[in-house]
């Protein structure tokens, strides 16, 4: 347990920040569940925006690799083209 007055600060801080990140993460990943299952391609095209700036700025902020955004953006584009 932590001692210092410091030190428990940290730990509030980070606690704070993962639930902040936590509920990022959750909100894309419903969001990339919604467009793949999504079988209207105007619909997708339309979603399609904004779910890869939420895959961007999760990247930008070292919540998610950027390849896996990289890598979900490629896949949720395919599927609509397969739409």
């Amino acid at each position: 347990m932590a001692n210092h007055q410091s030190a428990k600060k940290r730990i509030r801080q980070i606690e704070k920040r993962r639930l902040h990140n936590k509920y990022y993460a959750k909100s894309a990943r419903n969001a990339v569940k919604q467009l793949r299952s999504t079988t209207d391609k105007t619909s997708a095209q339309e979603l399609y925006p904004k779910v890869v700036s939420m895959l961007d700025k999760l990247a930008k902020r070292n919540i998610i690799h950027k390849n896996k955004a990289a890598n979900l953006k490629s896949k949720l584009a395919g599927h609509i083209n397969k739409l």
